[in-house]
């Protein structure tokens, strides 16, 4: 299958993926919406968001198996992205839950593997468990979510902890914390970030200021929201989307740039840190 292209972000391990991708948290929950939900991620693939991430969390599992259906006989086409639990992620439990995710996808690999977020469990354990499932061939490479600058910098000092691919955090226009120091760090390493809920879970999407510029620029709030966080080479995101409309509308943010008196604007309106913010999440 061709797809249409749209920029890309360069990994560390020379791997290009697209600069925006499908979320799918939330997703394949509903019997109701499993049709629709299944339209949007092939619409999604279709137009050139080829890369999809989900986890083993989300609907315990039922995101995956969502997945599973929605690129059967296109996997080849797809950048495909899971996640381990904290819980799960010693040496072997990440093997394993691995093993569990490739099952519920119906694939044989994936292509990034990244731990949820920090648990109790020794980061040495978890990349020896993605160090083993790279030399297996089930997944391509690895990386992190929901890491700050010290969890980086811990990671780093761990036998294969330089493999990281990327470190997938929050970030839109209403927390910008890590652009203090969680970016600078990552830029100067040459590892890109994956921002997920660039809309803030739709709560930008209400805000006044978002509204009356998207209006001015003849864009929706989504687009103005996701173009803002794509405006920078070394960010790609991913963003869930459950109708093919709204899939066709996000992607047409990728096309979207903006002024420097725009930029200006949104800094005004949605301030850069001044120091240093604990990394959010959801």
């Amino acid at each position: 299958m061709t797809v249409p292209t749209i920029r890309t972000v360069s990994l560390p391990g020379g791997s290009a993926v697209p600069a925006l991708g499908l979320g799918t948290w939330y997703m394949g929950e509903r019997f109701a919406s499993r049709d629709t939900e299944l339209a949007a991620l092939r619409t999604g693939i279709e137009s050139g968001l080829t890369l999809i991430d989900t986890a083993e969390m989300y609907g315990d599992g039922a995101a995956e198996e969502l997945v599973s259906e929605a690129i059967a006989g296109r996997r080849d086409s797809v950048y495909l992205v899971s996640k381990v639990l904290p819980s799960h992620a010693t040496r072997r439990g990440t093997v394993e839950a691995c093993q569990a995710s490739l099952r519920r996808l119906g694939t044989d690999h994936l292509d990034l593997y990244l731990l949820h977020w920090r648990g109790r469990v020794p980061l040495a354990e978890t990349v020896a468990g993605f160090e083993d499932l790279v030399q297996a061939g089930l997944i391509g490479a690895w990386g992190v979510s929901n890491f700050d600058v010290p969890d980086l910098d811990e990671l780093a000092s761990v036998a294969g902890g330089a493999r990281v691919q990327t470190d997938q955090v929050l970030y839109n226009l209403g927390r910008r914390g890590l652009e203090h120091d969680l970016l600078p760090r990552c830029r100067a390493s040459g590892m890109p970030l994956m921002a997920y809920s660039p809309v803030d879970h739709g709560r930008l999407l209400e805000h006044p200021a978002v509204v009356d510029m998207a209006e001015a620029k003849g864009v929706t709030p989504a687009q103005l929201a996701l173009a803002w966080v794509l405006r920078l080479p070394e960010v790609f995101a991913v963003v869930k989307a459950s109708t093919p409309a709204r899939v066709r509308e996000n992607r047409a943010a990728t096309e979207i740039g903006f002024s420097d008196a725009e930029l200006a604007e949104l800094d005004r309106l949605f301030p850069p840190p001044s120091g240093k913010v604990s990394l959010e999440m959801l």
